[in-house]
């Protein structure tokens, strides 16, 4: 079963990088992200890619810019996570054929970023949003559009979420801080897929 659960791994260290890719990947989270404001995150990005052989989509987040964009292109990665909606990075992004994931809030910014050619929203923060704030939303972005609740959302909050129409989420601290080692992020990870599962049936 292909999870929309993408994992947030702020703060990684390439020493911990391929460890933990595999408790996430051996718990059923095949999508992952590698903030750019972490240590050294180019290396980690690239040792992920080389190290899951297609078993994971790997990518990076808080891309800012269209540099950033085209360096993760050269080393392998897949998607492109941003905190905000900027069109130079949406269409960079496209260009070297990786998914699109920006930040948005308001329904200006949503459709801004599908305009674009965003393959889906990233709606930050959640958390101040709420559900009721996301099915106002929903109203008016396309039936089709994959939409993932990140910020403050954690596995008890799947059920209303799903309930409202979201596809996915974003998961930072429930799942990975920097000094989780792979059990801990292998166990809180098996604990956000039951919850998925439990909401997505």
């Amino acid at each position: 079963m292909s999870r929309n659960i993408i994992a947030i791994l702020r703060g990684l260290r390439p020493e911990t990088a391929l460890s933990i890719t595999d408790a996430l990947i051996a718990a059923g989270i095949t999508r992952i992200e590698v903030p750019l404001n972490s240590p050294d995150p180019f290396d980690s990005i690239a040792a992920m890619v080389a190290h899951a052989q297609g078993r994971a989509l790997i990518g990076a987040g808080t891309v800012l810019d269209v540099a950033a964009v085209d360096r993760l292109a050269q080393i392998g990665a897949k998607m492109v996570v941003s905190p905000d909606t900027n069109s130079a990075v949406i269409e960079a992004t496209k260009a070297q054929g990786m998914l699109s994931y920006p930040g948005a809030f308001t329904a200006t910014e949503c459709l801004t970023a599908l305009r674009h050619g965003a393959d889906g929203l990233k709606l930050f923060p959640a958390f101040k949003l709420g559900v009721d704030g996301y099915k106002a939303l929903a109203a008016v972005l396309p039936k089709s559009v994959e939409t993932y609740a990140v910020g403050g959302v954690g596995p008890a909050d799947f059920a209303a979420w799903r309930a409202a129409g979201i596809t996915g989420f974003g998961l930072g601290s429930h799942l990975f801080k920097p000094d989780y080692d792979a059990t801990k992020v292998g166990h809180l990870a098996k604990e956000c897929v039951t919850a998925y599962d439990a909401a997505f049936g």
